[in-house]
């Protein structure tokens, strides 16, 4: 995410709420006896009600309360959720969360394998150089992607979105497993991140559906931990996929498994969502529109004009961040200025037609405006941004450096994983007790920025691996929190007919920071690495590097101790130390983003009803 390891997980106590006649029905629901068929008519009784408010009301920048939205206003898939949730039973929720730990426990794996193996899918083309190549083009088009899923989220149904990703993902990881050729490789890793990515964003929204406020940090936590099991078993399974079998089968055999263990989520919501139109609690009224009225009224609904401008804009701006370094004449080429020149004019268009034109706009701007939004937002991209300066080289330095085989470098850099998997549970049982989330940042922050100095100091040939890991733990400890409280917070700040569109925002601005921060990445090690092998190679191993700079199977060929391992060694250090200064420099903004985050008391908001976590 290159891996983007957005940590969400959670244990957490289930809970029935009872429905009021106020909600959606008008006879009330007896957690302990059979539920009861409701008059559709009676369902009108909802459209005068508001989204629950937030009662220290989350104020915009014109000092206006965030509006609540009337029921008969909500878009179809936040309804679909609300009658889902009053209809189903404690036992189909407990399947929903189990089967999500399962999504996320595939997603782990599948992500733990691949970040110990693309630097080996890379060497095999011989273009160890443009190893970060295919994660900075996945995360273009995956940031494009996740405001218009929001939409068809929206619009057509959780269910669907969720569908619709599987589907992309597992196409992706088709590819990756039979390409002959970088070009492809790099397509399947577009389609296996926008479908992981965006299944992903998409169980998150469905928690957030299901989860009371206070408790849906916990809610992340649990549904997240299968990464405590991954971290371990990842490396080792990518090590024995790439020296007993083939690296392709490391990517074909999820292809194969992913698509069976998401089903079961697809159907549960499907048949829950059929029952609830049985008792009457979903009412669809026959449109009585023509076609092209139809055509008109959906394009008006999923706002089609914005969802173009907004990709399309996005893809073009972003997209010479990461191609620039290979076009003919880098930053001056002719396509590369045409292309950020272009997209940002249709953002900006985008924007313009989001707040003066658009009937139903994918954004609102009284959230937009919002501090806790903005600060969440931007702390996300710093951290990000902060993160991907050196991370994606990290593994690759822990086997040349440190002499370290595939799976016990993925340890190391799995040490995140652990780390998090544990800590978020606390992190969200402090949540739910306290109803607060600012404060955890006070620690945080603080601590990523120390364990971040500390990896310059030891990023050395001569530093013992203990330090590296050390390092590890206490980067993990502060980056976990960061992830889990940008959810809460911007979630707070929120109704629930824009929870979509937030969780939407916020990965799209994180996915653009680390986009920025792999781009940074890259231009570091292409103007660092290369030209401290031409310094420090010896005359015997200079014929050979070119393949030395491209491949690392090349640099792990060469005898620990040799002159020519001795040089590498001190090349990656040189490369990795002002790397780690870029993203430490970048990540001091993030003690101004703490204090823009308002601190919203969680207990006092009630934003989702029915039987939920």
């Amino acid at each position: 995410m290159g891996i983007r390891p957005l940590i969400r997980r959670g244990r957490a106590v289930f809970r029935r709420v009872k429905v009021d006649q106020d909600e959606s029905i008008s006879s009330s629901v007896d957690n302990d006896v059979a539920r009861t068929t409701v008059e559709p008519e009676k369902i009108h009784d909802r459209e005068n009600q508001t989204a629950p408010m937030d009662p220290e009301a989350p104020v915009a920048n014109n000092g206006a309360e965030l509006p609540g939205v009337p029921y008969d206003e909500l878009q179809t898939g936040v309804k679909d959720m609300e009658a889902l949730a009053t209809n189903w039973s404690k036992g189909a929720l407990i399947a929903v969360f189990i089967n999500i730990w399962f999504l996320y426990f595939v997603y782990a794996f599948v992500s733990s394998v691949n970040g110990s193996l693309s630097s080996y899918v890379a060497s095999s083309f011989k273009l160890h150089s443009l190893s970060n190549l295919p994660t900075q083009l996945s995360d273009a088009f995956s940031a494009a992607c996740f405001i218009p899923m929001a939409k068809v989220m929206d619009t057509w149904g959780r269910a669907q979105g969720f569908a619709l990703m599987v589907v992309c993902a597992t196409v992706g990881l088709i590819l990756m497993a039979s390409c002959d050729s970088f070009a492809i490789y790099c397509a399947g890793n577009v389609f296996y991140n926008m479908g992981f990515t965006g299944m992903e964003y998409c169980v998150d929204v469905i928690t957030a559906d299901l989860s009371q406020l206070k408790n849906r940090g916990l809610a992340y936590a649990f549904t997240s931990s299968p990464y405590i099991i991954t971290a371990f078993a990842g490396p080792k399974v990518a090590n024995e996929f790439y020296y007993d079998i083939s690296w392709r089968w490391g990517y074909g055999c999820w292809a194969i498994i992913f698509p069976f263990v998401a089903a079961p989520l697809f159907f549960v919501l499907k048949y829950n969502l059929d029952q609830a139109k049985k008792n009457g609690l979903i009412v669809r009224e026959p449109s009585g529109r023509t076609l092209i009225q139809s055509i008109v009224h959906w394009t008006l609904e999923f706002d089609f004009i914005g969802v173009f401008l907004f990709t399309a804009g996005l893809l073009l701006f972003e997209l010479p961040f990461d191609i620039a370094s290979q076009a003919p004449n880098g930053w001056g080429t002719g396509y590369i200025i045409a292309m950020i020149v272009v997209g940002f004019s249709m953002l900006f268009i985008f924007a313009l037609y989001e707040q003066f034109i658009a009937p139903k706009p994918l954004l609102s701007i009284a959230f937009l405006t919002n501090r806790t939004v903005i600060g969440a937002c931007l702390l996300d991209a710093t951290y990000q941004l902060s993160n991907y300066c050196w991370s994606l080289y990290f593994q690759n330095f822990l086997q040349v450096v440190n002499n370290l085989t595939i799976a016990t470098s993925g340890y190391v850099v799995n040490t995140f994983d652990v780390v998090s998997g544990v800590l978020l549970l606390i992190v969200g049982w402090a949540i739910r007790k306290t109803g607060r989330f600012r404060w955890l940042l006070y620690i945080s922050v603080p601590l990523y920025i120390f364990a971040q100095g500390l990896m310059i100091y030891f990023r050395r040939p001569d530093q013992n691996i203990g330090y590296q890991v050390m390092c590890q733990i206490f980067i993990s400890m502060g980056g976990s929190v960061f992830i889990i409280v940008e959810q809460i917070s911007i979630l707070a700040a929120v109704d629930h007919q824009h929870v979509a569109a937030a969780l939407a925002l916020l990965n799209v601005v994180g996915t653009i920071g680390d986009s920025a921060g792999i781009t940074i990445s890259t231009a570091i090690w292409t103007n660092t690495f290369y030209p401290a092998l031409q310094r420090n190679l010896p005359e015997s191993a200079m014929p050979n590097i070119d393949n030395i700079y491209e491949e690392i199977t090349e640099q792990l060929s060469y005898p620990v101790g040799s002159a020519a391992r001795l040089a590498i060694q001190n090349a990656y250090s040189y490369a990795q130390v002002r790397m780690l200064s870029a993203g430490l420099g970048v990540m001091g903004l993030g003690i101004i983003w703490t204090f823009v985050i308002k601190d919203i008391n969680l207990k006092k908001i009630q934003q989702v009803h029915g039987v939920i976590f």
